[in-house]
């Protein structure tokens, strides 16, 4: 089904009989819309329906295995992956400024045409007044380019994606990925591009950063299309939606939760049609076998049946309304106090994320961890389950058996196994039993059972760590970011099943819509400490609102502090010596996994099938790149040793 836009708008992509198979089912046949500019569209569908497939076929990094794509001469598109390759050795800044190649190339000629002009005393040859109109000329380029704007801009929408001033200089190296995500979707943003494509931009983002972008995303003069599991994002940004379900599109221009509203009453209507249709066939049908039985009626019976064969039947729109079915069912009752916590402190290094935090939960209660990325919030969930050491007092309540749902918790599954043996594994002789059944539940059925790990989406990953939570005895719940890459039908199952939870919920999220209505009590995480809030997440945003209306912009103002003496003494400069071997040792493993890697990353992409064939392939990859991230921290953590005492 197709619904045209209005045609009004100055199109700049046209899109007409676009089909993609993969392993011989189309992911998506023949379909047809049109991109204009102002049009704000939020792709969704469910896990594995072709939504990133589709943002890969607009940016024409993906080529569709039939259908044209038409677009406007020269237009410029960015296009925000969920995987990102990322050079280092550059700081926030030099790789944000990467945005302007253009004005790059024009401060380099500039400096090139003064620094001729400094040197040379020829005043009157014709080279020497060449120069001087090439310099007018580059100049006015500069100009026109934004050259003198383009420094502010880019501090403007770092410190909006929430990094500091001080993080300015620092080395991209030292971030995480979800901060490098955020450097290079700055740059998608600095950018003058006609049409931006973001695949799940909302995923390393906390609220404050969600609601820069909201504004940025809601003024901006070109086209956006935008892959979300976040509603309420798709809501305040959008002013379209496509649905991509069962090899269609459904298109209205509408938000998301508009869309839903009239594509439930349309179906309304076409269910009524449908009958009313039906009802008149019956009746024509009855009418044709009356007229059969007599010759004379015999012509007015062959009419009726070609009219019959003229009607257009009324088809009306398929759903996929396959949902995984979730209960988190309580083992035992605890205490009255399950978490008890006094002057708990954390330090990675000499980074004090936590200090001296106080917090009782409650049995039963249902909390929520907010706050700016970096600020300890999944650091404390790990001290409650015992899995980082800290400093303090931690002590459980009586009868608590927690279970844990970590942020990257997928990545702890075994990519080897297959999904049954995972959960066969799991369970113990109590359960063991019911592994299928619980498998069915996730919408893993039949030959789905049989899928190895390593072949699973993100999402599917996601349903089969939850459908392992539910193999343990739990009555408190800890879980961070469990909605990541869960469609937006998966992650209302969630949120309905943990607001029947009877047990004690403690939640890290960053999705609002999630969070609303879910939780009795917000802790923000902020300058190594908690603030309570004692509503939902609404509360929360509400109250922050109020009391910190320029708080976003003040966040980055931090004061110099006067440098100290270099002068070191003999211990200094010997550890030196030793942080700086030790540096230049991490820095060779690095660079041989990141050519491993890379080389890994050409044998899928040039010959995948006989790559993927290799039972040890996957593996290996995936070490590789565990032991790279384990790598960079152990650079991190040297790094900022070496700046304490250089």
């Amino acid at each position: 089904m197709f619904i045209a836009i209005v045609i009004f708008k100055k199109i700049m992509l046209n899109i007409h009989n676009l089909s993609i198979s993969f392993q011989g089912e189309y992911l998506f046949e023949e379909i047809t819309f049109k991109l204009g500019l102002g049009d704000r569209i939020g792709l969704i569908g469910k896990n594995g329906a072709g939504k990133s497939t589709m943002l890969r076929i607009l940016s024409k990094e993906q080529e569709a295995d039939t259908g044209q794509i038409a677009a406007d001469k020269d237009l410029k598109i960015g296009f925000l992956k969920q995987d990102i390759d990322f050079d280092f050795g550059k700081t926030v800044l030099e790789e944000s400024y990467e945005a302007f190649k253009e004005i790059k190339a024009c401060e380099a000629k500039l400096e090139q045409i003064n620094t001729q002009l400094a040197e040379r005393t020829d005043y009157e040859s014709e080279s020497y007044n060449q120069l001087m109109i090439d310099l007018n000329e580059i100049q006015h380029q500069y100009e026109i380019s934004g050259g003198y704007n383009y420094q502010g801009e880019t501090e403007k929408i770092l410190q909006g994606l929430g990094f500091k001033r001080e993080d300015f200089d620092k080395l991209t190296d030292t971030f995480s990925g979800g901060w490098r995500m955020r450097i290079e979707l700055a740059k998608l943003l600095l950018q003058n591009n006609d049409l931006l494509l973001l695949d799940e931009p909302t995923n390393h983002l906390d609220i404050e950063s969600i609601i820069w972008l909201e504004n940025f995303l809601k003024s901006y003069s070109g086209a956006v299309v935008i892959v979300s599991h976040d509603k309420m994002f798709l809501d305040n940004v959008t002013n379209r939606t496509i649905e991509i379900s069962l090899g269609r599109i459904y298109d209205y221009n509408k938000s998301y939760t508009k869309f839903l509203a009239l594509r439930k009453e349309m179906k309304i209507q076409q269910l009524a049609a449908q009958k009313n249709q039906e009802k008149q066939i019956q009746q024509t049908e009855k009418l044709i076998e009356k007229f059969r039985a007599k010759a004379s009626k015999a012509t007015m019976a062959q009419s009726l049946i070609k009219k019959l064969d003229r009607i257009d039947r009324i088809e009306v729109d398929e759903d996929d309304n396959s949902v995984m079915s979730l209960n988190f069912p309580v083992s035992i009752t605890p205490g009255k106090v399950v978490v008890e916590i006094e002057d708990v402190s954390k330090s990675y290094g000499e980074l004090q994320v936590l200090h001296n935090v106080n917090l009782a939960v409650q049995r039963d209660v249902k909390t929520a961890f907010v706050g700016q990325n970096g600020q300890g919030k999944s650091t404390l969930a790990k001290i409650i389950v015992g899995e980082i050491k800290h400093e303090g007092e931690l002590n459980l309540g009586h009868n608590v058996q927690i279970g844990y749902f970590a942020q990257n918790q997928a990545e702890y599954l075994d990519g080897s196994k297959t999904v049954l043996d995972t959960m066969i594994d799991a369970a113990n002789e109590t359960n063991r039993s019911k592994v299928r059944d619980i498998l069915g539940s996730f919408l893993f059925r039949g030959d789905e059972a049989e899928k190895y790990v390593r072949v699973l989406s993100g999402g599917e990953r996601n349903r089969l760590a939850l459908a392992k939570l539910l193999l343990q005895p739990l009555n408190v719940l800890i879980m961070d970011e469990p909605t990541n890459h869960l469609d937006i039908k998966s992650k209302n199952v969630l949120k309905e099943a943990l607001k029947k939870f009877e047990g004690t919920l403690i939640l890290v999220s960053h999705d609002r819509d999630f969070l609303q209505g879910l939780t009795d009590t917000v802790y923000e995480f902020k300058d190594q400490n908690i603030r309570e809030y004692l509503g939902d997440i609404d509360f929360y945003l509400e109250q922050r609102n109020l009391e910190n209306l320029r708080e976003a912009e003040k966040r980055t103002v931090v004061a110099n502090k006067p440098k100290e003496s270099n002068k070191q003494s003999y211990q200094d400069q010997k550890k030196l010596k030793s942080l700086n071997n030790k540096l230049s040792n991490i820095e060779s493993k690095i660079n041989q996994l990141e050519k491993d890697i890379k080389s890994d990353d050409v044998k899928l992409a040039t010959d995948y099938n006989k790559t993927a064939s290799n039972p040890k392939f996957f593996d290996t990859y995936q070490t590789r790149k565990s032991n790279l991230e384990k790598l960079m921290a152990d650079w991190e953590d040297v790094q900022e040793q070496l700046e304490l005492i250089s």
